[in-house]
């Protein structure tokens, strides 16, 4: 079997392959379009299921200082009233670690920083990827030309490898959702970790870090394409009387530090995950709604799946057959549920359906609400020797 591959895409499931790969003895380059790698980006949690693959990638004990555990909190609704109090302890138990919060940007140094310097192919886009004879794939990047025995493309929702490879597929599509986020300048004094609050068709939540700020997004229910000439003064004016800490929270953030995007989806599955010795990654290969939280875990269980799947495989065709396989039905099912869970979360917006919504929240035993956490964050790695 060959050992040698390109990576298409420097984010999160990018960076994760590599280090995965190289952990099994392969060589690999990223190839990332971006002239500098500034690690931008709001927050992220990682569930149980992203932090073990961490782990099997080596920097698990690493991103776990840097994050903060996710314990207190839950879903509100706009006027302050819990609908599900979160029971982290519990979550622990249950799975061995909380759900844990950390800047998108620090997890982003982490991943480079456990890998060499040149490895990372930066400023150089991947153009045409052709099959180059007998067992290798040839990429252009610009002037550059490398040729590989894989080529794993991470390259995102709106994936240039997937297009090429799946021509008749419809692609990413408007979720009906639009998201604005950001990172508080400055410590904010937060009663709890992790809250999302749900009014009609709009979302408020925070993530606590373990420097005392805060992501914040705000998730509203709008047209594709829609931007505002003022971000925060039209958050202020839409979340105006929704509770405490919301008003802080917007108070506390810069108007340069507000991001927003559509959420766009890949609604229609993938027939494969792999074409050739060609693979897809993460969003690249089920892109998904942000509401369980999964996008980033999903990622990292790819990666490393890929890697174990690569180092017992006899070839680098049973390989990818194998990781078909496993990763095309579970992540699947994951973006099924994330965007199910959109639906009767901030996507809501009759008053019936709310009210109707809320009261079987209220009266869901936490156990019961502890148990369908697991069957996304309950996830053990193959192991990368």
């Amino acid at each position: 079997m060959g050992n040698t591959a390109v990576i298409v895409g420097g984010g999160i499931g990018g960076l994760a392959t590599a280090i995965g790969l190289r952990r099994i003895g392969w060589e690999t380059t990223v190839v990332e379009r971006a002239p500098v790698l500034d690690d931008a980006g709001a927050g992220i949690s990682l569930a149980a299921n992203g932090l073990r693959a961490l782990d099997e990638l080596g920097v698990g004990t690493a991103v776990r200082e840097a994050s903060q555990g996710q314990y207190s909190g839950g879903t509100r609704t706009p006027g302050g009233g819990w609908l599900a109090r979160m029971d982290g302890a519990a979550l622990e138990r249950a799975v061995g670690t909380p759900i844990m919060g950390i800047p998108r940007s620090t997890l982003h140094r982490l991943l480079r920083e456990a890998l060499p310097a040149e490895t990372l192919l930066i400023g150089s886009e991947a153009g045409s990827v052709e099959r180059n004879g007998p067992g290798t794939v040839r990429v252009a990047c610009g002037d550059t030309v490398l040729e590989a025995d894989l080529v794993v493309a991470a390259d995102g929702v709106g994936s240039k490898v997937r297009r090429r490879l799946f021509p008749a597929h419809p692609g990413p599509v408007y979720s009906g959702s639009t998201v604005l986020r950001a990172i508080t300048a400055q410590p904010v004094g937060l009663r709890t970790d992790f809250e999302l609050t749900w009014g009609p068709g709009a979302e408020f939540g925070h993530i606590a870090f373990r420097d005392g700020r805060a992501e914040w997004h705000a998730v509203l229910t709008l047209p594709p394409g829609t931007r505002f000439t003022d971000p925060l003064a039209e958050l202020r004016r839409r979340f105006r009387g929704w509770h405490d800490p919301i008003p802080a929270l917007l108070d506390a953030t810069t108007a340069d530090a507000v991001l927003h995007h559509d959420v766009n989806e890949l609604r229609a599955p993938l027939p494969s995950f792999t074409v050739g010795r060609v693979a897809l990654l993460g969003d690249a290969a089920h892109a998904m709604t942000p509401n369980l939280g999964q996008g980033a875990c999903q990622a990292l269980e790819d990666a490393v799946t890929l890697a174990a799947a690569l180092a017992d495989g006899p070839t680098v065709e049973a390989g990818l057959a194998r990781y078909d396989a496993e990763r095309r039905p579970r992540s699947q099912a994951v973006a099924r549920a994330a965007r199910q869970a959109g639906r009767m979360g901030h996507q809501l917006s009759h008053p019936a359906a709310v009210a109707l919504r809320n009261a079987a929240m209220r009266l869901t035993p936490s156990g019961a609400a502890v148990r369908m956490i697991l069957r996304h964050h309950a996830w053990v790695p193959p192991h990368l020797n």
